[in-house]
């Protein structure tokens, strides 16, 4: 069992920066690949970014490449994300989920942190 805890979400300004972090417990953290999704009013859930169990992969949705890195700290067992040059199409809640392996289920979901961006 996984519980996971987003936190940094707020206000910003269109161009602004924010990093989200997202806090696990209960299990070994570093058993999970990780990813990052939001989801904006009236809209579907959609993937952000995703990273491997240490580190060394990560993947991007083409709306937030080149803007967005996923990060993580196994000895921390906690994950970010640094969203730069923030646009209003940002604003969203974002949510922090684990997987046993790409391709699986996400098994486990933060309840999200709220980010709006205003321009």
């Amino acid at each position: 069992q996984v519980q996971l805890v987003e936190s940094g979400g707020g206000l910003a300004q269109a161009g602004d920066s924010l990093r989200l972090s997202c806090a696990s417990s209960g299990s070994t953290f570093s058993r999970y690949v990780m990813a990052w999704f939001r989801q904006a009013p009236g809209k579907e859930r959609e993937f952000v970014a995703r990273i491997s169990r240490f580190g060394s992969s990560t993947s991007y949705a083409d709306s937030v490449k080149d803007r967005f890195i996923i990060s993580r700290d196994n000895d921390k067992n906690m994950m970010y994300l640094q969203m730069n040059s923030l646009n209003t199409e940002d604003t969203a809640v974002y949510y922090c989920a684990a997987q046993k392996a790409y391709g699986a289920v996400y098994e486990y979901w933060g309840q999200g942190t709220q980010v709006t961006v205003s321009s």
